[in-house]
């Protein structure tokens, strides 16, 4: 549905109060403006905001203040982008902040605040998961047992060793098992020492943006991608630039091009979240032409890297892994190769950057728990990984035919998905800009989980539905499949 067009004369340079002399920050006075104008009624939903030269001129600010504002609040849900179009006040705006979400308390510091409000829009799923949320593994055939008795097999003065404050950077002989890990299964010379262990993938990526960023930096992120990536990035003030993905992955040409100060890119290389994209070598090489040009840092996100399908000989390695890789940090977690109960990852980054980063570890958390760490370190050098790993790899191709010939049965055909080599889940893509959440919200009110395209795109026109199968059982996916063909079985505009 074509959004409303408000009076012309209704702009956001006319409605917006002059700055406030209380706020510390210009683009956080012009956030807080445009965001009273919306709230109060005098930018009306479907208001066009004027392009971002022009808004600045008019409150004599720099571009990069307006675009900071108007991202932020893109971010929670104010405004929203239509490719093309120009950026305009969302529809759900005048009801209440980030569609709905509660409003932080009163009180907070600014950063605080931000902080609050990015993590409210977020706002992650934590209940239990059902088909087809995504990113969920296989957790029921999990070796508990085995975990276990790695766990008791510790001598009282190993448990004595473990409970006393431990090194923030993590056990050593974790450490040392994950970068032979690595190695072996992803092609990354690494030493121990550069290994940093930490509580998944996230807590990674907010070191990250804390020691490496500044408030004001920009920072180029795929589009559509991952959103815990943005919320960590904004949290800190930090401007995530999207840019546009093409088959073979973040286009990082139009990226330079369009965003020249940018001092980050955050990719999902071997398997682009949630397009599943394999970035190419041509690609992956002048992503690290790029960084080393512009003195820049590349942050690969191999999140789930280790399932890949076929022989090992087929797999494709880490983009960290490439000759010319000094200025890559790779980030890995184990929520997705286990299970994401252990909160335990890793970032591996230059050996000059160890001390700080364990250091701005040990302010956040101290470190990870010494027993999970043990048992873990025992698990990866005694080849249990390997083996769960297989097992794993086994059964998720095996559920991902499951889905495939589900959804065909269930919607007469008339949905169809593609196989892939790699990941955890598939996507289905429907016609640009159409709308793809009305789907997803009759789905959830019959169980059923499915996350709309446009949900992870910044200015994306890209839409459809990501299916996620990897820790539902054949009559989970059957069921669910069931769900959705009810809504496929006429005609795709059924969909809609």
């Amino acid at each position: 549905m074509p959004v409303a067009r408000a009076n012309p004369k209704t702009t956001a340079a006319t409605a917006v109060a002059a700055p406030s002399a209380r706020l510390g920050l210009l683009r956080q006075q012009v956030y807080e403006q445009l965001r009273s104008a919306i709230e109060q009624g005098r930018l009306p939903a479907g208001t066009r905001l004027p392009p971002s030269r022009e808004h600045a001129a008019s409150l004599g600010v720099s571009r990069n203040t307006v675009l900071w504002a108007v991202q932020r609040l893109q971010a929670e849900g104010y405004v929203e982008a239509h490719v093309g179009d120009g950026t305009y006040v969302s529809q759900a705006a005048g009801v209440a902040p980030a569609q709905g979400l509660v409003a932080p308390p009163r009180g907070l510091s600014r950063r605080g605040q931000l902080i609050a409000e990015t993590a409210a829009r977020w706002r992650p799923p934590h209940v239990a998961a059902r088909a087809f949320r995504i990113g969920a593994p296989e957790v029921d055939t999990f070796p508990f047992a085995l975990w276990d008795r790695l766990a008791r097999q510790a001598s009282p003065a190993q448990r004595s060793a473990r409970a006393q404050y431990l090194d923030p950077a993590g056990d050593p002989a974790l450490r040392q098992a994950i970068a032979l890990w690595l190695w072996a299964s992803r092609g990354i010379r690494c030493d121990a020492a550069q290994v940093v262990v930490c509580s998944g993938s996230q807590q990674g990526i907010d070191l990250i943006a804390r020691l490496l960023l500044d408030a004001g930096d920009e920072v180029l992120v795929e589009d559509p991608g991952y959103p815990g990536i943005r919320a960590s990035l904004l949290g800190h003030g930090v401007l995530a630039r999207p840019v546009a993905l093409d088959a073979q992955g973040l286009r990082i040409d139009e990226g330079a091009t369009q965003w020249p100060g940018a001092r980050m890119a955050v990719v999902t290389p071997t398997h682009q979240f949630p397009t599943g994209v394999c970035m190419g070598l041509a690609r992956r090489q002048a992503l690290l032409q790029w960084a080393r040009t512009h003195d820049a840092w590349v942050v690969e996100d191999d999140y789930d890297g280790e399932f890949q399908y076929g022989n090992a000989a087929q797999r494709v390695p880490a983009l960290c892994s490439l000759p010319g890789s000094e200025r890559v940090l790779y980030v890995g977690t184990f929520s997705k190769t286990l299970h994401p109960g252990l909160r335990l990852g890793f970032v591996v980054v230059p050996p000059a950057l160890v001390e700080a980063f364990a250091m701005a570890r040990a302010i956040t958390d101290r470190h990870a728990p010494g027993d999970t760490q043990a048992v873990l370190a025992r698990f990866i050098a005694e080849g249990h990984l390997l083996r769960h790993l297989r097992q794993m790899r086994e059964l998720y191709l095996q559920r991902q035919q499951i889905l495939i010939d589900a959804l065909v049965e269930a919607s007469g055909g008339a949905l169809q998905l593609a196989p892939s080599d790699r990941g955890m889940h598939l996507l289905c893509e429907d016609a640009p800009g159409s709308d793809d959440e009305t789907l997803s919200r009759r789905a959830l009110t019959a169980g059923v989980m499915l996350a709309p395209l446009s949900r992870y795109a910044m200015e994306s026109p890209r839409r459809g539905w990501l299916f996620g199968y990897a820790g539902y059982s054949k009559p989970e996916i059957v069921a669910a499949a069931r769900v959705v063909g009810l809504f496929a079985s006429t005609s795709r505009s059924n969909w809609r």
